[in-house]
């Protein structure tokens, strides 16, 4: 009858001073709390049986199921009136930990330069019109017989 070693070349790599003894199952100092979550609820060897590199992989993709404290967390329900129905709604502003796709990428660039060429825009046009309003309490005029209004509008505030 062959005995069958079940210890894994990955084993043999880990140090014992790296290690931490969590229940039954030896899992790598440093793993993050999902990760040794799930390796506590596996069978020992298999486990156990992870490299480093499976272990990383297998916090990214758990990376996206774990919960972050928000800046804005509002939870709630509301009945819809005369039905049983009760409808939840959720609204979370926080800031966003995960790689953006290029998709997202592109779309926050063009956001940016919207919002950048509005606010430009903007104090461009509060500085024109500055310029026009001490212009026109000065007195000087551009061209004879010709006004917009608006010194007389701001007089009339």
């Amino acid at each position: 009858m062959n005995s069958i070693n079940t210890k894994s070349q990955t084993d043999s790599n880990r140090h014992p001073e790296q290690e931490k003894n969590i229940g039954k199952t030896v899992i790598p100092k440093g793993q993050p709390q999902a990760v040794k979550n799930i390796l506590q609820r596996m069978p020992k060897e298999i486990a156990e049986s992870f490299s480093e590199e499976q272990l990383a992989h297998l916090h990214t993709a758990l990376g996206a199921r774990s919960w972050k404290k928000h800046s804005i967390d509002i939870r709630s329900t509301f009945s819809i009136p005369l039905s049983p129905t009760s409808i939840y709604y959720v609204f979370l502003v926080g800031k966003n930990h995960r790689e953006m796709s290029r998709r997202e990428q592109r779309i926050s660039a063009l956001t940016s330069a919207l919002i950048i060429s509005l606010f430009v825009l903007f104090s461009m046009l509060v500085g024109l019109l500055t310029l026009y309003l001490l212009k026109s309490w000065l007195g000087i005029n551009l061209f004879e017989d010709f006004s917009l209004g608006i010194w007389d509008w701001f007089k009339g505030l």
